[in-house]
């Protein structure tokens, strides 16, 4: 028997409970792993909550995340013993998840556990540092360099956005971070941010061309946000879009993409390539300074997600939530 968070839909409603399982309740798939750790993400906080419809299967384990031991194994490029990573793939919202002690998945959803990182900072960084990496290989792709000017990240206090403040700064980019929590400046400068603007400059209707300021952006939060930040971004400037916390509309004008040459760049984590999603930790074995991760991260048990899921989604917990399934 192990211990799940499990969402069920039915007569009575929407509920989220922690649960005992058996292990032959597991869905298919070739590796079994003993999950050590897993995370609580914007998405898992919205399946959890029900407020929006990720979980269309039930009973569904959420968590997008985890990183764990090999238990079985009849995958060709993993055995017993061997660590591994997961983030996305559809996980925690179309195959159980990580937010259980242990996942039965397709072995070619997983990495190896990278040397640099141990189980709990793999999570620590989770799709969220991921994500963000993805955001600024992205830039780095269409020759975003230090010297075009200043990064706008959206969205700040998130995993995300926090990821990406400290990835930027010691990338050598001037980074102005966007936040609504006057209170989070000094997290903000810690990490890295040169300004703090007030999220409300962004996040309202604005003009289809506004004054050029940004070199590149990186934007998880969408709609008017991430509108008013192509429309002032600099001529020949490159837009990361990874997240929709405001929206999912774009009531934007083509006019930046035209006029200036800015370049939006969609950044889908869940289905990259292996080689990517390689790529992409290797960076931030490289690029990330680890002390940061205590200041980005705080921890949590298994019991406790439930009750954080809600306060994740009204912007209440900053920066990103490690949960250790064995507590």
């Amino acid at each position: 028997m192990f211990n799940a968070i499990v969402i069920d839909k039915d007569d009575s409603g929407y509920r989220a409970n922690l649960q005992q399982l058996d292990e032959a309740q597991l869905p298919e798939g070739d590796v079994t792993v003993a999950v050590a750790y897993s995370t609580l993400n914007f998405k898992d906080g919205l399946a959890i909550t029900g407020s929006s419809p990720v979980v269309r299967q039930f009973p569904m384990v959420p968590g997008i995340d985890l990183a764990g031991t090999v238990e079985h194994s009849s995958h060709p490029d993993y055995k017993i013993g061997d660590q591994v990573l997961l983030n996305g793939w559809g996980v925690g919202e179309n195959h159980w998840g990580g937010l259980a002690q242990k996942a039965r998945l397709n072995g070619d959803w997983l990495i190896p556990l990278p040397k640099a990182f141990t189980a709990a900072q793999a999570m620590a960084v989770g799709t969220a540092g991921y994500t963000a990496m993805l955001c600024i290989l992205a830039l780095e792709r269409n020759g975003v360099t230090p010297a075009q000017g200043e990064v706008l990240v959206t969205g700040a206090n998130g995993g995300v956005g926090s990821f990406a403040i400290a990835l930027l700064s010691k990338l050598g980019f001037r980074v102005v971070a966007s936040t609504g929590r006057v209170s989070e400046h000094e997290y903000l400068q810690q990490l890295g941010a040169s300004e703090i603007i007030d999220r409300a400059t962004l996040s309202e209707p604005g003009k289809p061309l506004a004054k050029e300021r940004w070199g590149a952006v990186i934007d998880s939060v969408g709609s008017h946000t991430l509108a008013n930040a192509c429309a002032s971004t600099r001529a020949e400037g490159t837009v990361a879009a990874c997240g929709l916390a405001q929206g999912m509309d774009f009531p934007a004008s083509v006019a930046p993409f035209i006029l200036r040459g800015v370049t939006l760049a969609g950044i889908n984590s869940v289905t990259q390539p292996k080689a990517r999603r390689l790529q992409a930790w290797e960076r931030l074995a490289k690029d990330l300074d680890f002390s940061l991760l205590t200041l980005i991260s705080h921890e949590m048990g298994l019991s406790e997600a439930i009750e954080a899921a809600p306060r994740l989604l009204a912007g209440q917990l900053r920066g990103r939530v490690v949960v250790d399934v064995n507590r």
